[in-house]
């Protein structure tokens, strides 16, 4: 399972020209799953951004997590983390999860993260075509893989 994991101002997630979620400060979540995923993975991962310290404290230093500042938290699916570029110029994206397993497992990751939180992690609608708008803070971006922990 990989996350892209951007700390924001604000982002929010439209379909069909309807906002489906959105949030204040806090981190947006950019979720892709692939076939060999399952709950450790998703263990893992919510551990690992809901303590990520990547929010400044007091000094200006980033030794916060999300949970620490208060932050909100918005998770869209996203398959294409998984896109291989190796053959060619168009992606291939085998890797991916099918809709029928990657579907419940970033369900399941939102309510986890949802508990870890304690509060509501909206989203956007699985599937769907999807416009994501965002104010990146600083700019912060990290990648998360649970197969390959840093």
């Amino acid at each position: 399972m990989r996350v892209l994991v951007q700390r924001v101002r604000q982002a929010s997630v439209t379909v069909a020209g309807q906002i489906t979620g959105s949030i204040d400060a806090g981190l947006l979540l950019l979720v892709g799953v692939e076939e060999s995923d399952g709950a450790e993975d998703i263990g893992w991962l919510v551990r690992k951004v809901s303590q990520l310290r990547i929010f400044n404290d007091d000094a200006g230093v980033m030794n916060r997590s999300v949970l620490d500042a208060g932050g909100e938290v918005l998770a869209v699916s996203q398959f294409t983390l998984f896109a291989s570029t190796k053959k060619g110029n168009r992606p291939g994206y085998s890797r991916a999860a099918r809709p029928e397993l990657s579907q419940p497992l970033f369900e399941r990751f939102v309510a986890e993260m949802q508990t870890a939180l304690g509060k509501p992690v909206p989203t956007g609608i699985f599937g769907a075509d999807m416009q994501v708008a965002l104010i990146n803070d600083g700019p912060v971006t990290i990648w998360l893989d649970s197969k390959a922990p840093e």
